[in-house]
C-alpha cells in the first residue's frame, strides 16, 4: 500500500542563525524537535490520523520520488514529492522540484502556491512573495495564500503589513488556527509576549489545532520564563526526553543572552525552528 500524499506543509518554516546584537533573540526559536519532521499531517482527504515518523516520511519521499523519476510532468507528482521533501528538510531539493513544476505549470494555482512555501522555508523570501502573489486571485482571494502571504512579510520584518493580512484571511475563515498561529508569532517576532500568548490560546482552543500550534504556545510560554508551563505544553507533542532538552536549551539561552554569548547545544539538541502554521 502506497504512503498518503503528503499534503505540502502549510507552514513557513524557517531555520535561523543567531541574530545580529540588538535583535530579539529568544523570539526566534521555538520548542520542535526539527530533525524528526515533528508534528501531526494529515492526508490530503483532510481526515484526522496518527503523527507520522520520520521513517514515515522517508518512506514518503522514497515512494513519491519514484513516481517522479519515472513521470516528471505529472503535477501531482512533483506536488507530493517536494512536500515530502520538505518535510526530511531537503527544501533545497524541493525548490528545485518545484521550479520545474511552475515553469510548467506556469498559471496553475496551487503549483505556485506551493513553490512560494517550498522557496520561503528556504529562506528565499523575495522570490517567495513573488510566486504567492501570482498564486493569488484578488477578486476571490485564498486565505491560505493569505496567511502564508503575511508570514513571508513577518520574515521580511513588515509586520504592519502581515497583521493586515492575518486579519483579512481570519475575515474569510474565521478563528482558523493555522492563522491564529501565524498572529501570535508575529506578536513574537515584534517581542510582544503577552500579545502573542493571548491569541495562541485562541489558536490551541480550536478544533484542528495541530501540533505546530501547541509548540508555539510552548515557546510563548516559555520565553515568558515559565518553564514548569511550557514543559507541561511541550510534553503533549515531544517525550519526555526531548521536551526537559528543549526547555533547557531554552532556559541556557535566555541566561546567556543576558550574558551577551550563545549557548552551547549538544549533538542531541536540535536547533530549534519558527513554526509558522498556515
Amino acid at each position: 500500500m502506497p504512503p498518503a500524499a503528503i499534503r505540502s506543509e502549510p507552514s513557513i518554516v524557517r531555520r535561523f542563525g543567531w541574530p545580529l546584537a540588538g535583535a530579539m533573540l529568544v523570539a526566534q526559536l521555538a520548542l520542535a524537535g526539527c530533525t524528526t519532521g515533528s508534528g501531526v499531517d494529515r492526508a490530503t482527504t483532510g481526515s484526522v490520523g496518527k503523527p507520522m515518523t520520520a521513517a514515515d516520511f522517508q518512506q514518503a519521499v522514497s515512494y513519491w520520488g519514484g513516481r517522479y523519476a519515472k513521470d516528471p510532468a505529472n503535477k501531482q507528482n512533483a506536488l507530493n514529492y517536494a512536500a515530502a521533501l520538505r518535510r526530511v528538510g531537503n527544501t533545497d531539493q524541493a525548490v528545485a522540484v518545484l521550479q520545474k513544476a511552475a515553469i510548467r505549470f506556469s498559471t496553475d494555482r496551487e503549483v505556485l502556491a506551493a513553490y512560494g512555501k517550498a522557496l520561503a522555508a528556504n529562506g528565499q523570501f523575495e522570490q517567495a512573495l513573488d510566486a504567492v502573489r501570482r498564486a493569488q486571485t484578488p477578486d476571490q482571494p485564498d486565505w491560505r495564500l493569505l496567511s502564508a502571504e503575511g508570514a513571508i512579510l513577518d520574515q521580511l520584518g513588515q509586520s504592519n503589513d502581515a497583521r493586515a493580512l492575518y486579519q483579512k484571511a481570519l475575515a474569510i475563515q474565521p478563528n482558523d488556527p493555522t492563522v491564529l498561529s501565524n498572529l501570535g508569532i508575529s506578536y513574537v517576532l515584534t517581542s510582544q509576549l503577552p500579545d502573542a500568548e493571548k491569541v495562541l490560546r485562541v489558536a490551541v482552543a480550536q478544533p484542528g489545532a495541530d501540533s505546530r500550534v501547541r509548540q508555539n504556545l510552548a515557546l510563548v510560554v516559555g520565553l515568558q520564563g515559565r518553564f514548569a508551563e511550557a514543559q507541561q505544553i511541550a510534553r503533549t507533542e515531544l517525550s519526555p526526553q526531548q521536551a526537559e532538552e528543549n526547555i533547557a536549551y531554552l532556559q541556557a539561552m535566555l541566561a546567556r543572552q543576558k550574558q551577551g554569548t550563545q549557548p552551547t547545544r549538544t549533538t542531541s539538541q536540535p536547533m530549534p525552528a519558527i513554526q509558522n502554521a498556515g
